[in-house]
């Protein structure tokens, strides 16, 4: 498994993935974290794809994905790659696509433990009331990326 860490607006975030295609993007909260010089062949487009992000440039991911979790978990992350760009759903909208409106608190579950952060865009989901719900790189880091996303730039969503 390969890792790199790279800058971002929003912090550090750490790349882990191999050929079978990426499998991690964490926000790294540690000081002591070395931005990498060198970046592995099997991670280059994946960091390519977020700075494009980051400048505005890029709006959908293509990257060979191998995010690590449950079948459930997996079909959640699938639905949240389906949320396009400056869109958001609930928890309860997706809960209902996944065919059961009481799975609500599995696909929060899961939504929280999605390993691919930005590229599987798990800060898109938010409360049935529009309130920001937690995201584990950060509420602050939520509200940027909705901001950033947003098809109209606001004073502030949140």
């Amino acid at each position: 498994m390969k890792i790199v860490f790279i800058n971002t607006p929003v912090g550090i975030l750490e790349l882990k993935g191999d050929v079978e295609g990426l499998a991690s993007v964490f926000f790294k909260d540690i000081d002591k974290v070395e931005v990498s010089s060198k970046i592995p062949k099997e991670l280059k487009d994946a960091v390519v794809q977020l700075e494009e992000y980051f400048e505005g440039k890029r709006k959908e991911f293509s990257l060979k994905l191998s995010p690590e979790g449950t079948d459930f978990q997996k079909r959640v992350w699938k639905q949240l790659e389906e949320i396009p760009f400056g869109k958001t759903t609930s928890y309860q909208q997706m809960a209902n696509k996944l065919g059961d409106p009481k799975v609500i608190r599995a696909a929060a579950s899961a939504n929280g433990k999605n390993p691919i952060s930005i590229i599987i865009p798990c800060h898109r989901v938010i409360g049935s009331d529009g309130s920001l719900t937690g995201y584990a790189g950060g509420l602050h880091r939520k509200k940027w990326l909705l901001e950033f996303e947003s098809p109209s730039q606001q004073q502030s969503l949140f």
